[in-house]
C-alpha cells in the first residue's frame, strides 16, 4: 500500500511564492524517513533540511515540489481563498502522479480538519481516501518530508530572487529587512515589487502609506 503525504511553505510571506510537496511512499519506507530524522521543517536548520531533502528523494518512490508564484497568487485570490488555491494545487499534484497512493495525509489549514479533506476532493480525479489534521506535519515522517521539501524548494527560490532584485530578506512580514525592501521599490517606482502578493494586508498598507505621503506632500 502507498501513501501520500503534503505539505507547504510560504502560506503567509509578502514576497516569494508558495512551495507545496507531496511524498509518496510505502509504511516501511516511511519507517526510514523516521528513522533518516526526518520531522518537521520549523524544527530542522536550513543546512539539515537540504541534507535531508536529498536523502528524501532517493528514499521515497515519488515526489512532486510545485511553486505558486505571487502572479497566480494575485490573479487566484481575487475570488479564491487561499485554502482553495492550496487544495487546488494539491489535487493537481496527486492528479498526475504515477504512484496511486490509498491515503493522502494533509496538515490542514482549516479551522474545521476535516473540511480541507472535501476541499481537496472536489478538485481529485482519482480515488484517494483524504485526512487532513492539524499538525500532521509533526505528527506523520511522510508529512513532515514533504514539509521539508516544501521549505527547501522554497528557500532556494528566495535565494535566486536576491540575486534578481537583491536583498529581500526572508519575504515574512516580522521581517524588517523584507519591509524595508518593500517600503523602498514602493518609494522609488509608486507600484509594489513584482515579486509581491497584492492581497496581503502588509503589501497594502505599503501603498497606502505611500498614497497618504503623496495627499500630505500636495
Amino acid at each position: 500500500m502507498f501513501l501520500a503525504g503534503v505539505d507547504e511553505a510560504g502560506r503567509g510571506p509578502a514576497l516569494g511564492p508558495m512551495a507545496m510537496a507531496l511524498v509518496v511512499a510505502t509504511k516501511e519506507q516511511e519507517e526510514k524517513l523516521a528513522d533518516i530524522g526526518v520531522r518537521d521543517s520549523k524544527e530542522l536548520g536550513a543546512r539539515k533540511r537540504v541534507s535531508l531533502a536529498a536523502k528524501i528523494k532517493n528514499l521515497v518512490e515519488e515526489y512532486k515540489v510545485s511553486l505558486v508564484f505571487p502572479g497566480e497568487l494575485n490573479s487566484l485570490m481575487l475570488r479564491k481563498s487561499l485554502n482553495e488555491i492550496e487544495a487546488m494545487r494539491i489535487a493537481s499534484m496527486v492528479n498526475s502522479l504515477r504512484v496511486k497512493p490509498e491515503i493522502l495525509l494533509v496538515d490542514s489549514p482549516d479551522i474545521v480538519e476535516s473540511n480541507f479533506s472535501k476541499r481537496i476532493a472536489r478538485y481529485c480525479s482519482v480515488g484517494i481516501t483524504i485526512k487532513s489534521e492539524h499538525f500532521a506535519d509533526r505528527n506523520y515522517p511522510i508529512v513532515s518530508a514533504a514539509s521539508i521539501l516544501a521549505k527547501v524548494a522554497r528557500d532556494a527560490e528566495i535565494e535566486r530572487l536576491k540575486g534578481e532584485f537583491g536583498e529581500i530578506g526572508s519575504g515574512y512580514p516580522h521581517d524588517p529587512v523584507t519591509i524595508a525592501f518593500i517600503r523602498k521599490w514602493v518609494e522609488e517606482n509608486g507600484s509594489l515589487p513584482p515579486i509581491a502578493r497584492t492581497e496581503w494586508e502588509t503589501n497594502k498598507r505599503e501603498l497606502d502609506r505611500k498614497f497618504q505621503t503623496r495627499l500630505q506632500d500636495s
